[in-house]
């Protein structure tokens, strides 16, 4: 083994391992709170688990990972409870519920380490809130023979140890009850009646939420764990539509953000001659720093993608309505019109834009300066206007609007243009020839006697 190959083993692998060990239990199980949409629930348990850990510190005097474990799911536990009483008995959302629970419980937790700290008791506020990543130190021998021995292994510092641990009965955890945590994610009064008891469900998770957030809290601190049990199961979301896809790109982020993050605050700042700074603080910032492009880069619910997709949208919109604007006046006699009649029946809404589309696509032609519809876009048109009074038709008929209040909602449904939602329409108003004010539903086959009526 080289020099090199051993400062690593012995400086920075061990960091490395417990903050991506850490990010990955905390976004694996965040997956959960965020389709509960109890994102904030994670940030109140890693407040809120503290004066559990203060008071199983007091009461054993030592840092016992089982002590602390009991102090923390306790804690836990008892945060779950506390916010489903302030909901429920003050009548506040879940955001007021939690923010309360969890800004008493850190604040009594805070006082807790200070009375600590004044009775000489080993407890650090700075390692809660920042971790200490930089202490985990090992020892390694050169001998790549001897580095997997028992004893060698046994040196491994307890917090990598535990975060390990954690890890393994997180993904078993999430593994064998994946089935009953999807039901009562998505439906918990479903998931009740199908024999899964949501709210036991709901604690367990807690529980496990509770232990990764003490797990993690010596080794990368409260700052971490509260961006892991969000950042990579949104960063997530905005990715994919299904669970288990998600799932697993939420742990690729968040083991993204633990090697990517460690190596930002290391050897980056060593290359232009810097101090590293803090590790899990930039593990942090990589996390943050993928939210940020999954929300402008992500493929269908990214900003840009959305932008996109709008501006698709009005043009097909400004398209159907010139389309239609050209029916109704054929409908009332007029055979064409010139540009600016047009822009003015379009109030000028990207007038110039359809116009050019429909006549790339022979929609439309000019005869002398006038504009007028072809056979095809008479019959996309007759779609149009056939949607439209079927819309006007339905909305009277089944939802009891008033025939003079139907025009401008019938002007948004028309663009629906969805195979399934074209049949029940048409099924819903199959006996109705005529919209609200009079005027001829359009057949698919243009076999309509078009009345002298514009609307």
């Amino acid at each position: 083994m080289n020099e090199a190959m051993h400062n690593f083993l012995s400086i920075d692998l061990l960091p490395m391992l417990a903050g991506t060990l850490a990010a990955v239990t905390c976004g694996l199980l965040g997956n959960f709170l965020v389709l509960r949409r109890l994102s904030l629930m994670g940030d109140a348990i890693s407040h809120s688990v503290l004066p559990g850990l203060v008071m199983a510190f007091l009461i054993t005097g030592m840092r016992s990972p089982i002590a602390m474990f009991g102090g923390a799911a306790i804690a836990g536990v008892v945060t779950v409870v506390l916010v489903e009483l302030v909901k429920k008995l003050g009548r506040v959302e879940p955001g007021a519920a939690m923010g309360v629970v969890f800004s008493v419980l850190f604040a009594l937790g805070v006082l807790l380490i200070e009375r600590a700290a004044a009775r000489q008791v080993d407890l650090d506020a700075d390692c809660v809130l920042h971790g200490q990543l930089e202490t985990l130190f090992w020892f390694p021998p050169g001998d790549w023979g001897q580095l997997f021995s028992f004893t060698t292994l046994s040196e491994v510092p307890r917090q990598v140890v535990t975060l390990i641990v954690m890890t393994i009965a997180a993904v078993v955890f999430v593994a064998l009850l994946f089935k009953e945590l999807r039901i009562a994610a998505f439906d918990p009064a479903l998931a009740t009646t199908l024999g899964y008891n949501a709210g036991m469900l709901h604690y367990l998770l807690m529980i496990f939420v509770a232990a990764a957030t003490v797990a993690s809290f010596e080794a990368v601190g409260s700052i971490l764990v509260i961006a892991m049990l969000v950042c990579p199961a949104a960063t997530a979301r905005l990715l994919t539509d299904r669970l288990r896809s998600q799932i697993v790109c939420s742990v690729v982020v968040a083991g993204v953000s633990g090697i990517g993050g460690y190596v930002a605050a290391t050897a980056l700042p060593a290359a232009f001659g810097l101090e590293a700074v803090n590790a899990a603080g930039m593990m942090t910032v990589v996390a943050a720093l993928l939210l940020v492009i999954a929300i402008v880069f992500a493929p269908q619910r990214g900003i840009i993608a959305r932008r996109l997709h709008q501006r698709r949208l009005g043009r097909t919109v400004a398209l159907d309505d010139m389309l239609a604007a050209l029916y109704r006046l054929e409908e009332a006699g007029t055979e064409s019109v010139d540009k600016a009649q047009l822009a003015t029946l379009q109030r000028g809404h990207k007038a110039d834009h359809a116009l050019d589309q429909a006549r790339k696509q022979l929609l439309v032609a000019s005869v002398s300066g006038a504009i007028q519809l072809t056979e095809a876009g008479r019959a996309a048109a007759r779609q149009i206007i056939r949607r439209h009074r079927q819309w006007e038709r339905y909305l009277v008929d089944q939802a009891g609007f008033a025939a003079d209040h139907v025009h401008e909602p019938a002007e948004q449904l028309e663009h629906i243009n969805s195979a399934a939602v074209q049949r029940n329409l048409a099924a819903a108003t199959k006996q109705a020839s005529v919209d609200p004010h009079g005027r001829p539903v359009p057949n698919n086959n243009g076999d309509d006697d078009p009345e002298s009526a514009t609307h």
